[in-house]
């Protein structure tokens, strides 16, 4: 992880460490989501994103939004503003991480179905930027 520079980790917007599975978990035969549940899920998702972005020429999905277009779509709300300066400075986070999370907030609404960005949606896209935190190097 030291090889690798914080303006690179700052362009890569979901960032999962993580451990090994143990055995006696992998052998439960517990099902999760299907497939085909998800699949309907990422489609509608995609589908308000169009809508969300038919009038703006060369846009089609959040991740092609502008610094403009986060703060009209992706703007969390006093709450959840909070949130995130904490985070911010508690995780010595970016300037750049900040803009990636709000495209990933809204990406995970729009996964809910929801218009608005709630506190859980940024709480959850808080976590999704582990390997950028500024304390990387020490863990």
């Amino acid at each position: 992880m030291n090889k690798i520079s914080g303006p690179l980790l700052d362009c890569i917007d979901i960032q999962c460490e993580i451990t090994p599975v143990p055995f006696s978990d992998i052998s439960k035969q517990q099902s999760g989501e299907p497939s085909e549940e998800i699949r309907k899920r990422v489609i509608e998702a995609r589908r308000m994103q169009e809508e969300r972005f038919k009038d703006i020429k060369g846009i089609h999905c959040n991740a092609q939004m502008t610094e403009r277009m986060i703060h009209q779509f992706a703007e969390p709300d006093e709450e959840g503003l909070n949130l995130l300066k904490m985070a911010m400075a508690r995780l010595n986070l970016s300037a750049r991480a900040y803009n990636r999370i709000l495209k990933v907030v809204r990406t995970i609404a729009d996964l809910e179905g929801s218009d608005t960005v709630k506190t859980n949606h940024l709480a959850e896209a808080i976590n999704y930027r582990q390997l950028d935190r500024g304390d990387r190097c020490e863990r």
